[in-house]
């Protein structure tokens, strides 16, 4: 495991911080005299990126200009790399340039973050076993809790770029056609069972135009950010057959504000689980797939103080966005920068591992007590859910920020 590089920022250098320079993520952030504008994080401040490059310090053909990653993306790995490298020059301890560089920093709490990137297309995974265990069991029983496509490939489905929104976007509950088991017929009102699922989001940074391996797969991934699919689970539970999560899943998806390089995680692979079948060649492991990250969820009531509902690991996934990626691809399904795929719902083995309310709950039949005494089965108006995670190196953590929501009452 690499040790905690030193930065001149001070506030980089806290074992605390989630933006050493062993980091650096980048995001969109603007403040109340500038428009949004590409900034990378290292400790408490903002380096601003976009002044940088019209100042001639960076040189990368004016991506670095607009309020989206998505043109610096596109120009490809060697230029990630270069970018990276650059930035580590500029803001190691001793470097030359220091006060050319540190009149382009911005204080976080000064700053309003935005999107990172433009979303073009958004895919959602069912590739959590624990998740698709705990689920399957409750729908289908123990013994037919997997369908027997799961542990052949990684299931999916098509969900709406158009509603991936970035961390402290408020969320209107959704309504939509509801139906219990002993109604006559459905009726049209407010999600009473809205809920969140734990996931993290892999972010294509190259094109493509065909199949491509497990490892050309990894290569294309830019990056990753903590992601919250919210899911509206009795709408989802009369609408799913034939075809699938529909209106349950395009209320809104909430993602982290900075994009953590995947060069960032690098120091941080960790295996797939065992395989009790072996996969086909195209998606077989290829060397450690995932990312040893520790993920939580929080649930803050309106008016009270947070309760820790959740812990996982992202190395609990069976399927990692590599292979997501590779199977994506294998019908000859094209790939473009900015697209976003969700990895699933990641739970763990344990109850206090359950990377949803319908799994934390089971199903609303074990409803779990907060720490202000309050009761909950799924989400309640006013309530903020929030996910964090961080990759924990050696005195230092590589974090993405927060990725929280609060829930508004329908209109």
């Amino acid at each position: 495991m690499s040790e905690l590089m030193k930065s001149w920022v001070e506030s980089a250098n806290s074992p605390e911080t989630p933006f050493p320079l062993n980091n650096l993520p980048y995001g969109v952030f603007s403040t109340s005299d500038t428009a949004p504008r590409c900034g990378v994080a290292i400790g408490d401040q903002i380096l601003d990126v976009s002044a940088l490059e019209a100042n001639g310090l960076l040189s990368f053909g004016g991506s670095l200009s607009g309020s989206s990653w998505n043109a610096f993306m596109a120009l490809g790995q060697d230029s990630w790399a270069r970018l990276r490298q650059e930035l580590t020059t500029l803001l190691e301890d001793g470097a030359p340039n220091r006060s050319v560089v540190e009149a382009h920093l911005v204080p976080q709490s000064h700053a309003t973050l935005h999107m990172p990137f433009e979303v073009i297309e958004y895919t959602d995974f069912y590739a959590g076993r624990h998740h698709a265990t705990n689920v399957g069991t409750m729908f289908r029983g123990a013994e037919n809790a997997l369908p027997p496509n799961w542990l052949h490939i990684p299931i999916g489905y098509n969900g709406r770029a158009s509603s991936v929104v970035v961390s402290g976007t408020e969320i209107t509950r959704p309504c939509g056609q509801l139906k219990g088991p002993d109604d006559d017929a459905p009726r049209f009102g407010p999600s009473q069972r809205f809920d969140i699922e734990l996931e993290m989001g892999a972010i294509i940074g190259q094109p493509s135009s065909g199949p491509i391996s497990v490892d050309t797969a990894f290569a294309n991934i830019f990056g990753y950010v903590l992601l919250n699919d919210w899911s509206a689970r009795d709408i989802q539970a009369w609408e799913y057959q034939p075809l699938g999560p529909f209106q349950a899943k395009a209320t809104a998806t909430t993602i982290s504000p900075w994009i953590v390089t995947a060069a960032a995680l690098e120091p941080f692979r960790a295996s797939t689980p065992a395989r009790e079948k072996e996969l086909l060649p195209y998606l077989r492991d290829t060397g450690p797939m995932l990312y040893d990250i520790n993920l939580e969820v929080g649930l803050t009531p309106d008016g009270g103080r947070e309760t820790i509902v959740a812990r996982t690991n992202y190395k609990e996934m069976y399927y990692s966005a590599a292979q997501q990626l590779a199977h994506h691809t294998s019908c000859g399904c094209p790939m473009r920068v900015g697209d976003l795929l969700g990895s699933g719902t990641i739970s763990g083995p344990e109850k206090d591992n359950r990377g949803s309310f319908l799994e934390i709950s089971w199903g609303g039949k074990e409803p779990i007590t907060l720490e202000t005494g309050e009761q909950r089965s799924f989400i309640e108006d006013g309530d903020i859910l929030s996910l964090n995670g961080a990759a924990m190196g050696d005195g230092y953590r590589i974090g993405f920020g927060p990725c929280d929501g609060r829930i508004l009452p329908t209109a």
